[in-house]
């Protein structure tokens, strides 16, 4: 297995500060990614994954201090639920903001979550803005659980296909998503 990402990490960034979408492997299942301040790249995402505007999209960030920059608050709640996760956890966050239109639910809300996997951490670290990270399928097909199940129409569409981890063949499944309103309450939206 390809373990260097190195020219990945380089040939990425340039795709992603021209508006561009990559396909790439994320702490979990392998995603599209772009810019997720770009209008632009995000208008690709969804033609290419075929999907209307009216759905969010996940956003990946490196830190806790990238997350403040990109919702207008974190519940204590969220705070909590982050300090105690061993796993990859997507959080719905009541409100988002500083991101590209189509990013955030229709009431404002925004799933983010905190990234751990080295090669998305550095990625987002270059680039200094979060990624969208949606599953890299058509809307309405199963998320792909490894590279080789991804269907041809999504690698062709990228600008870019990451070459790493493309030959690991560990199923990987999407993150738990839950969503946190300010005044405490969560809701669990997936297991």
């Amino acid at each position: 297995m390809r373990t260097d990402y190195r020219d990945d990490i380089t040939n990425a960034l340039k795709v992603l500060r021209e508006d561009g979408v990559i396909l790439y492997p994320t702490d979990t299942v392998w995603g599209l990614g772009c810019d997720a301040t770009s209008a632009a790249a995000v208008e690709k995402i969804f033609s290419i994954k075929q999907r209307s505007g009216g759905k969010s999209l996940l956003v990946l960030v490196n830190g806790l201090t990238m997350l403040e920059r990109y919702v207008r608050s974190i519940p204590d709640v969220a705070s909590n639920l982050l300090e105690v996760t061993d796993k990859p956890l997507t959080i719905i966050y009541p409100a988002g903001r500083n991101l590209a239109p189509g990013i955030c639910g229709e009431d404002g809300s925004v799933g983010i979550r905190i990234c751990e996997d080295g090669f998305c951490s550095e990625l987002i670290g270059r680039l200094r803005k979060p990624l969208v990270s949606t599953s890299a399928n058509m809307s309405e097909m199963p998320a792909p659980s490894f590279f080789g199940e991804i269907d041809e129409r999504i690698i062709k569409s990228a600008d870019y296909v990451v070459g790493y981890r493309q030959d690991d063949t560990i199923k990987k499944t999407p993150s738990p998503v839950i969503k946190v309103s300010n005044d405490g309450v969560i809701k669990i939206i997936r297991q």
